[in-house]
């Protein structure tokens, strides 16, 4: 018997095993490759945490794994944290199936350990439960939520007590108490009865909320007069069926914008995301029905908050009267080159804006301009995060951060990523230029004027299960092995390897070392201002390929940008092939 079957004979002879989950593995027993896909591994525990498909097994998510992971960390702050018991852990979950059922299996296990589990009543964006952290200075955070993957997932983020997410070297700490627990089934837990009896549980109302708000006064660039003034500019809002409807408009309504629709249909949360293919504001589709009530209303601005309300994308009508959608490092810099312009010049001689690797070197142009430095981070707005939390101690100033894939953040009291801010700042600036005469599409044409024409792309392949997992892996491994020399015709001067943290200068052969911490992903750094970066994801079964490009005209950069595409794709596809298939 192989060894996923002898953990599968496990879980089915388990005499207490969870009726639900007790009936999928009866429904699967004849389906050797189901079983083997949910009982091979264990479901991974990242940087950030953990994510995947609901269901039965080791390798999906329900109360068992759910429970293993928390008993890990658990340990993991009794042993390095101080006070765990008294400040306690906050927990905050999104809208999708299991979710709360999930938070309370959370306050189950570390009640057990006689840790306070302070719960929200009902879902709630993530960058909220970044903000609860430092509020209620709790020695972590758990988010359960899967972002706007599938309605079939759900996941499990972990906060540390700065309220952002953890970092790898605690990330791995936590894995190692994690693996210390032999048997997932067994994990201690107390009843919810006893965890209210002995005060160990505490229901959230909208405490939280409230002071939130207040700090999410404190971002606008308006002076107090213009704050106050009423605000016609027409919005069309929609939370995509998830946490951010009530925290996005009551922001709005603050600085007294009062012509706000939101898109009833997507307005209450919804498990299934019954009227979008994917809940995940980076793909148009989801924009339909708010492009549809856009065109009713008139609206100048469109906005999309992904279900746990921390990625934001935005529409707005182009010269032919259709809505366009900003790709996220559009509205990224758009967002930028407002907060620098609106910034004193006092707090511009220490600030800092942070990016990612792959986010748009059209943002370290503008920053550029404005004299502030920009400093690059890994993918994962956790390294931003982590960022941030040193310029505590340095007395730089952070003005703005954000990544390529629809997150930003714009103040830190919070340390995620932070679509309600995104919201109100896009509106804000939306506002701004429109008393100009301007639209957001013609803001970004002054950047692309001033800046030249940096166009960014991403494409990505889905390869799911253990053979697509091995997929992946020799997919980076051959080109790690055997660097490109060229894309498309274009020379590379630099290839950067995170996984070893390290710079080569093809011409000179010259290594140097990379600041960050270690990652699988491979950056090509060509002639022409071009690039590629070619990296596995960390939440779905792709990898994932990411372009970017600089020429003087729009012409010119979409190009150089469909050519690298269009040559990666076919180099990754070579490389997929048998050896012997390949010409």
């Amino acid at each position: 018997m192989s060894s996923w079957e002898n953990v599968y004979q496990k879980w089915h002879s388990f005499e207490d095993l969870d009726e639900s989950l007790r009936s999928e593995l009866d429904k699967l027993k004849e389906n050797k490759t189901a079983l083997e896909d949910a009982f091979y591994k264990e479901l991974t525990f990242g940087t950030g945490g953990m994510r995947g498909v609901l269901g039965a097994g080791t390798n999906r998510m329900n109360i068992y794994t759910v429970r293993k992971a928390v008993n890990g960390l658990a340990n993991y702050l009794l042993t390095n944290r101080v006070n765990v018991r008294d400040r306690g852990v906050v927990v905050a979950y999104d809208s999708r199936y299991m979710s709360r059922e999930f938070a309370v299996e959370t306050a189950k296990v570390l009640g057990a350990y006689g840790i306070r589990t302070s719960v929200f009543e009902s879902p709630r964006p993530t960058p909220l439960l970044s903000f609860a952290v430092r509020h209620l200075r709790t020695a972590a955070g758990i988010m359960i939520t899967a972002s706007h993957n599938p309605p079939e997932y759900n996941g499990f983020k972990v906060y540390n007590e700065d309220g952002g997410q953890i970092t790898p070297d605690e990330a791995g700490d936590i894995v190692d108490d994690i693996q210390v627990t032999e048997n997932e089934l067994t994990v201690p837990v107390l009843d919810m009865e006893v965890l209210e009896e002995k005060d160990l549980l505490n229901w959230i109302n909208n405490e939280i909320d409230n002071a939130y708000l207040e700090q999410l006064k404190t971002i606008t660039k308006m002076d107090l007069e213009e704050q106050q003034h009423d605000k016609e500019l027409p919005i069309v809002f929609t939370p995509l069926h998830g946490t951010a409807n009530q925290l996005v408009t009551k922001g709005l309504e603050q600085l007294h914008f009062s012509n706000v629709d939101v898109v009833n249909e997507q307005a209450e949360p919804d498990p299934e995301f019954s009227t979008v293919e994917s809940p995940n504001p980076e793909e148009h589709q989801a924009f339909t029905l708010a492009i549809e009530q856009g065109k009713k209303r008139d609206a100048s601005i469109l906005l999309a908050t992904d279900p746990d309300g921390d990625r934001l994308g935005v529409a707005v009508r182009n010269k032919t009267g259709e809505y366009q959608v900003l790709t996220g490092n559009q509205l990224g810099s758009l967002l930028l080159d407002y907060i620098l312009s609106h910034s004193d010049p006092v707090i511009l001689k220490t600030a800092r804006m942070i990016k990612t690797v792959v986010t748009t070197e059209l943002s370290r142009s503008i920053a550029d301009s404005y004299d502030v430095p920009t400093i690059d981070t890994l993918t994962g707005f956790k390294f931003i995060g982590e960022k941030i939390n040193q310029f505590d101690a340095t007395g730089e100033t952070f003005v703005f951060g954000f990544e390529e894939s629809y997150g930003y953040l714009i103040s830190s009291f919070a340390r995620d990523k932070d679509a309600v801010q995104a919201a109100v700042m896009a509106c804000e600036m939306a506002y701004y230029w429109d008393l100009h005469g301007k639209t957001l599409l013609d803001a970004l044409h002054d950047l692309y004027v001033k800046h030249d024409y940096y166009l960014e792309g991403m494409s990505s392949l889905t390869l799911k299960g253990k053979e697509g997992s091995d997929q992946i892996a020799a997919i980076m491994s051959e080109i790690r092995n055997e660097p490109l020399t060229e894309i498309a015709g274009v020379k590379v001067e630099k290839v950067e390897d995170y996984l070893v943290g390290e710079r080569t200068f093809m011409e000179s052969g010259e290594k140097e070392t990379i600041e960050l911490p270690n990652e699988n992903m491979m950056k090509f750094i060509l002639e022409k201002d071009s690039w590629v970066c070619l990296r596995p994801s960390g939440t779905e079964p792709k990898i994932k390929c990411y372009y970017g490009v600089r020429e003087e005209s729009l012409e010119a950069s979409e190009e150089r940008l469909a050519s690298l595409k269009g040559n990666m794709d076919g180099i990754i596809e070579r490389i997929r092939m048998p050896m012997e298939n390949r010409s």
